[in-house]
């Protein structure tokens, strides 16, 4: 995903290892007021001092009309 190459260091302790991960299990983003299994919600982080920087949702489209 092209939202992830544009961070380079951690703006909380200035780490330049950065990381991507997501929640495992029933750890999903789900829309409101709208019967969806949802999204998996996925992280870039520091792997220095563990700030969540982004995060995202793998399918947005599922939250469409929610507002």
């Amino acid at each position: 995903m092209t939202q992830f190459e544009t961070i380079t260091e951690c703006p909380k302790c200035g780490g330049k290892e950065l990381g991507r991960g997501k929640h495992s299990g029933y750890a999903v983003m789900v829309p409101a007021h709208k019967m969806s299994f949802g999204s998996e919600v996925e992280y870039i982080l520091c792997t220095d001092c563990g700030f969540i920087i982004e995060s995202y949702v793998k399918k947005p489209e599922k939250f469409k009309g929610t507002l």
